[in-house]
């Protein structure tokens, strides 16, 4: 079994925990962790732009990742939000079961 971790911007806590919660509630993700007060400063449109935003880290199975991007993308505010993942290497086993027991059900 594959894991991985989701780091996604949001544009404020409101969004991120809206995101996190119907992802919990709808089993796609074990759990998310919301890390507010993140600056940002990117390039849009030609400008420079500079914003707070509010990190999203979610924790599901491999299996669950096209549908987890799907369903940021549907709920997510943005016309380009950041949504990029990576494999989880090494974890704590028991930490990987939870996440089993938690997705799918």
């Amino acid at each position: 079994m594959s894991y991985r971790t989701f780091y996604v911007t949001t544009k404020n806590e409101t969004e991120a925990l809206k995101i996190a919660e119907t992802l919990v509630n709808e089993r796609l993700v074990a759990c998310a962790n919301l890390i507010p007060g993140m600056k940002s400063i990117y390039r849009w449109h030609g400008r420079l732009e500079h914003n707070q935003e509010t990190i999203l880290l979610l924790k599901t199975k491999d299996s669950e990742a096209e549908k987890v991007v799907a369903r940021i993308s549907e709920l997510h505010s943005y016309t380009v939000p950041c949504i990029v993942s990576w494999e989880i290497k090494e974890a704590n086993q028991k930490y990987l079961r939870w996440i089993d027991s938690e997705i799918g059900k």
